[in-house]
């Protein structure tokens, strides 16, 4: 019998009605795995206080990395409940800061409550649970809506269907006739993966009423660890000397700062000229990284003092560029 080990972080899966609105419950516990007791030997850790996703802190991250750590050394399996707003942020954290040891790690909510009308939790815990007991499922992935979903490259996408989470670029993990060649390798204990949750991250989305001057200022390193510049296509952005020069400095800085595109199905490559002065600048290629990817990535870049060249290794690694 495969021992199983969950955490339970809280989210919509498991949350009860309240005046003020749904809340998490412990109550999911006692019933939602009641199906599998019989095949599975569960181990529960249900985190005090249960949170919504939406109030996910990097702390949060750090205390489930120390759970998880040991757990995947003392169990067969890893099923982690959590809420669907931050679900991908979390996925891919774990996908390139915990090491499966050959193990499944799969993350799991719902769109509506355990115990709603017409819910999509069961469905969802279905598709978990059907995964962690076969052979050749290992590694992190989401199981939602029926689907299993690679971690790197992973967003929410809807908040009004069960099809709540899509891979533009590596699509699902066929359960049936998978192909591992089309799914990147997300852990690899050659670079340092220590996490540290005070490590600060800033996003910057290039519009045209946030380019030139107003990103150029949020460029500050001594106010941020990484940078991630969310810009248009195929990583294109302004020429601007202010922006140009902001990016310089801070990469100079010894600050990491990685380009990606805004589009969901976007590539930040080396297709246009006019995105040469970024590059030049010093801003680093994310290819097909979206920004739940690169938050993590960055986090662990700056964490650990990823080189330049470390960080574009790691993106080949991951068949993102």
């Amino acid at each position: 019998m495969k021992s199983l080990y969950i955490l339970y972080t809280g989210g919509t899966i498991g949350m009860t009605p309240t005046p003020q609105g749904l809340q998490p419950s412990r109550d999911l516990a006692a019933t939602a795995l009641q199906p599998y007791t019989g095949s599975l030997k569960l181990t529960w850790h249900i985190c005090d206080p249960l949170i919504d996703s939406s109030a996910l802190a990097p702390t949060d991250w750090a205390n489930w990395l120390a759970l998880l750590h040991t757990a995947i050394a003392q169990h067969d399996a890893i099923l982690i409940l959590h809420g669907t707003d931050t679900l991908a942020y979390t996925a891919n954290l774990l996908a390139l800061a915990l090491n499966p040891q050959g193990k499944p790690i799969i993350l799991t909510g719902s769109q509506q409550p355990y115990g709603a009308a017409h819910s999509d939790a069961p469905a969802n815990l279905h598709t978990a649970l059907t995964a962690i007991q076969r052979p050749d499922v290992h590694g992190v992935l989401l199981a939602f809506n029926g689907k299993l979903i690679p971690p790197i490259g992973s967003s929410k996408t809807t908040t009004e269907h069960h099809d709540g989470f899509a891979n533009p670029h590596f699509g699902t993990w066929q359960i049936e006739n998978r192909q591992p060649e089309t799914t990147p390798a997300p852990y690899n204990s050659s670079l340092k993966r220590h996490f540290n949750p005070h490590t600060r991250v800033v996003p910057i989305i290039l519009t045209p009423s946030n380019m030139q001057d107003n990103a150029a200022a949020q460029l500050n390193p001594n106010e941020s660890d990484a940078a991630i510049l969310l810009s248009y296509g195929h990583g294109n952005a302004p020429a601007h000397p202010a922006l140009l020069a902001a990016i310089q400095r801070y990469t100079q800085a010894g600050k990491p700062l990685i380009n990606i595109s805004q589009v969901p199905h976007g590539n930040a490559t080396a297709r246009y000229a006019q995105g040469n002065a970024l590059r030049q600048s010093g801003a680093i290629n994310g290819g097909y990284c979206n920004l739940e990817t690169a938050t993590a990535l960055m986090m662990l870049a700056a964490a650990n003092g990823w080189t330049h060249h470390e960080i574009e290794s790691e993106l080949q690694r991951l068949r993102l560029v």
